[in-house]
């Protein structure tokens, strides 16, 4: 049997494919690399390139690997661009889940991992999240994978089959041993778009808006290293072979840093003071997002490996140096 992963080659769900075969399992990568890039998957794992939305793909993808079990990552992530075109982010992430669903159902699917986000909870008043905090996304990004939780909790009752909810905070750093990063071109992730003004790539970074209710007045988030929330899967995926309950878990470390504090970590761990320029607010940005992380390290006793925001920002650095130099 295998574990068929969608979006495989993009940053987290690469990431995941590297803990599933480190752990023994074999895995099928779906994914029609629109920003997902081939050299992310791994020898030895077949990449069948398409779209999630093709039924006869995903059905067939299924049957001739034997698989019953799905870790979901493709979607498109960037708050802003969702405020922009809100209809493509719900075709993206919403109408295609329901197209992936519907076959995945009908091929016989007995287990599914979701890549959701914090961005579903919208701008709470209260510090640190936990999973009973009602959803109130105030973006087109957070309402298409709520959208999403939801139809997979109403198709779960229907069809029988086990699910986990992962709502990911702000996700950083790269693989401790150096075999893969975040690579899309353009990206928005602050460590990352910072690490890459400190080695030079970019001529400035861009810090959006000074104003938040925040001790800085910038944006406070829980960053969670990137192999830690691949961990998650896996446990997640054990935790549903062994029988256990479906469940809606958050992703993150119970803490937060500010934009200002991770800039600043930047700079010190990288030894460059590169410019900064104060900007706007972006669309759709929170003030802060914190989570609180107890029951996913109660339910699935993950516990994480990567917690510190030095070395989340030295795993970055070190992999865009590697991208700098060809790698």
């Amino acid at each position: 049997m295998a574990v068929l992963v969608t979006g495989g080659a993009g940053y987290i769900g690469g990431h995941a494919v590297l803990a599933l075969l480190d752990a023994g399992e074999r895995v099928v990568v779906l994914d029609d690399l629109s920003t997902g890039v081939r050299r992310a998957i791994p020898e030895g794992v077949r990449l069948v390139e398409g779209d999630i939305a093709d039924a006869a793909l995903v059905a067939r993808t299924m049957r001739e690997n034997d698989v019953a079990e799905i870790l979901h990552f493709a979607a498109k992530i960037v708050v802003p661009d969702s405020v922009a075109d809100p209809l493509g982010y719900y075709e993206a992430n919403t109408v295609k889940t329901r197209a992936l669903l519907a076959a995945a159902i009908g091929a016989g699917l007995e287990r599914f991992v979701f890549s959701s986000t914090a961005a579903v909870y919208g701008e709470p008043e209260i510090g640190i999240l936990d999973e009973n905090a009602t959803p109130a996304p105030i973006n087109p990004y957070g309402r298409s994978k709520l959208m999403s939780e939801w139809m997979i909790r109403d198709a779960a009752a229907a069809h029988g089959f086990g699910y986990t909810i992962l709502r990911y905070f702000n996700v950083a750093g790269a693989d401790p041993k150096g075999r893969i990063g975040q690579s899309t071109p353009n990206a928005t992730h602050l460590i990352k778009v910072a690490a890459q003004t400190a080695l030079g790539a970019r001529p400035k970074l861009s810090l959006f808006g000074t104003d938040y209710p925040t001790p800085d007045g910038t944006c406070v988030r829980d960053y969670i290293q990137v192999s830690d929330l691949a961990d998650a899967h896996v446990a997640a995926l054990r935790h549903l072979r062994a029988g256990g309950e479906s469940l809606v878990l958050n992703c993150g470390y119970g803490r937060g840093a500010s934009v200002r504090e991770v800039i600043e970590t930047v700079k010190r761990v990288s030894g460059i003071d590169f410019p900064v320029e104060q900007a706007p607010r972006r669309a759709g940005d929170p003030a802060a997002l914190v989570a609180d992380p107890t029951r996913i390290r109660d339910l699935l006793a993950w516990t994480p490996r990567h917690d510190d925001l030095d070395t989340i920002v030295a795993q970055a650095l070190a992999w865009e140096r590697r991208l700098t130099n060809g790698g």
